[in-house]
């Protein structure tokens, strides 16, 4: 079973650090401290580099040198997208630009007025993307587990003040299916992550770089019972300062409810393994995803 246990690493004066200098220097001086947050974790935190330096060497199939490398390149990616995502949530001076595939696909979901579901994963940085849509002219809800520490989101909340965003949290007490129901009966969008779960929920199993792994069925299920549109949305850092979103053409399972689910899953695990091997440093699951 993957051992993600719902929570992020972090602490509330390492963020803090960080927007003080995105406030008064601006990202460049940010990414230059990253390099030796990086190399920190790169050294020392073992429980993470373990899985994603065998994803590199057993699934991306590259050397041993060069799945070190790329280790290390992986952490500091991954702190440029939290920098990024923060700096873009509190609307702070920056110089970022963004191509678009695809956003025609969610115009065409808002102006359908059936509402619609938008799938990704821990891969990428679809997030900064998501914050740039608000013209598309409909609430974009963000559907997660409650893993953060809550001061750590108390904080950020007051940085960016929850701007373009309304957060559904994943509870036991399952009131996150009916918030979900209320914004699709809203013809708004619900997007969500369709690559983790914890322990104990239902998961279906696909093949992904040639090995079994497995999939949390909740948001398969809710594409294939609402019966709205669902796209997979990704977006990628190509530079610096430069992303690349992704959005597929909206697709409906009609199918018996089974049925919709697998073929759900199927179309989602294509997309996310065309991807993968496009931007393979950007991959953020820090746990042995095939276990």
């Amino acid at each position: 079973m993957p051992s993600w246990e719902g929570k992020s690493k972090g602490n509330k004066l390492g963020y803090s650090i960080f927007i003080f200098i995105l406030r008064y220097g601006g990202v460049y001086p940010a990414y230059f401290l990253l390099r030796f947050v990086a190399f920190y974790y790169f050294l020392f935190s073992w429980s993470s580099s373990k899985p994603i330096y065998h994803y590199f060497r057993d699934r991306i199939g590259y050397s041993r040198w060069k799945s070190i490398f790329s280790l290390y390149r992986n952490y500091y990616v991954f702190g440029q997208t939290l920098i990024d995502k923060i700096v873009v949530m509190a609307d702070m001076a920056n110089k970022f630009t963004f191509h678009f595939d695809g956003e025609h696909h969610l115009h065409e979901m808002v102006s359908g007025k059936r509402g619609g579901i938008l799938l990704s994963a821990h891969l990428g940085n679809w997030e900064v993307a998501g914050h740039l849509f608000t013209r598309l002219e409909t609430r974009i809800n963000i559907v997660m587990f409650d893993g953060e520490h809550q001061r750590i989101k108390d904080y950020l909340s007051s940085v960016t003040g929850g701007r373009n965003m309304n957060i559904i949290v994943i509870k036991d007490d399952m009131s996150h299916i009916y918030a979900i129901n209320e914004a699709l009966s809203n013809q708004e969008l619900v997007c969500m992550h369709a690559d983790r779960f914890l322990p104990g929920n239902k998961t279906l199993t696909a093949s992904l770089l040639g090995h079994d792994a497995r999939f949390p069925m909740g948001p398969f299920l809710l594409a294939a019972t609402f019966r709205v549109p669902v796209c997979q949305v990704f977006a990628f850092k190509e530079s610096a300062t430069h992303y690349h979103f992704y959005a597929t053409e909206p697709r409906q399972y009609n199918g018996r409810r089974n049925q919709g689910i697998e073929t759900a899953l199927q179309d989602f695990v294509v997309q996310l393994e065309e991807k993968i091997h496009l931007y393979p440093a950007q991959w953020f699951n820090y746990y042995d995803f095939w276990e």
